[in-house]
């Protein structure tokens, strides 16, 4: 990149767009690159502009945005998408973590924590709004066996003291800058911290991280 976050807007509505389009126009370090009106023209869109992140609406005509996200993420070099949604049902929250979507928040989310989301992901993380976050870990304990609580605590026993707490902090829903200011590290080495925990817990991204220590009862 060069310095900017390029930024793809995909919703029907042309007062969301509008709106995603002033609050992102103030910002020195992002760059709207273009619109798109359904989950088709945001795949058409998406590989003609090459954006860092795509903002991707859900229930759209021609095609719906997750359908649109599994395509665009099977791409060679796919974009960040943080799904961007009116509805807060747990089927959505799941089957967009499934996509690989890298965020699921709703659009009542104040523009700053949107903003803060963009640059998140980024930079590697996984944004789930607080309410997905609960949707989530709620579906997967309604799915999973008996045994869970305590196949969690066994696998959480192979990290080291600092890596179990930066295993809860994930968990809380932490930016890698609030656990490195909390437990007094760098940023650079909560990165490496969360990089363990993806190898030692067998997990490929920081919401897996939080089921487990979910699931553990340690949040």
């Amino acid at each position: 990149m060069d310095g900017l976050i390029r930024v793809l807007v995909v919703d029907d509505d042309p007062l969301v767009r509008s709106a995603l389009t002033l609050m992102l126009g103030g910002r020195a370090d992002l760059e709207l690159v273009g619109e798109a009106v359904d989950g088709a023209d945001g795949v058409r869109r998406t590989r003609e502009l090459s954006p860092d992140v795509v903002l991707m609406d859900i229930r759209m005509p021609v095609r719906n945005g997750l359908d649109a996200t599994r395509e665009l993420l099977a791409d060679p070099r796919p974009p960040h998408v943080i799904v961007l949604t009116t509805f807060d049902a747990d089927d959505y929250v799941v089957e967009a973590v499934a996509a690989g979507a890298d965020g699921f928040l709703l659009k009542d989310t104040p523009p700053a924590e949107i903003v803060a989301a963009i640059r998140r992901v980024v930079d590697g993380e996984t944004m789930l709004s607080p309410s997905a976050t609960q949707s989530l870990v709620r579906r997967v304990r309604a799915t999973t066996p008996d045994d869970r609580a305590q196949t969690a605590t066994d696998r959480l026993t192979a990290l080291t003291e600092r890596e179990r707490d930066v295993a809860v902090a994930v968990g809380r829903g932490l930016s890698n800058a609030e656990i490195a200011a909390e437990l007094f590290l760098s940023v650079a080495t909560v990165k490496a911290h969360v990089s363990r925990l993806f190898d030692k817990l067998g997990v490929t991204n920081r919401v897996q991280i939080a089921i487990c220590v979910h699931d553990a009862g340690l949040v």
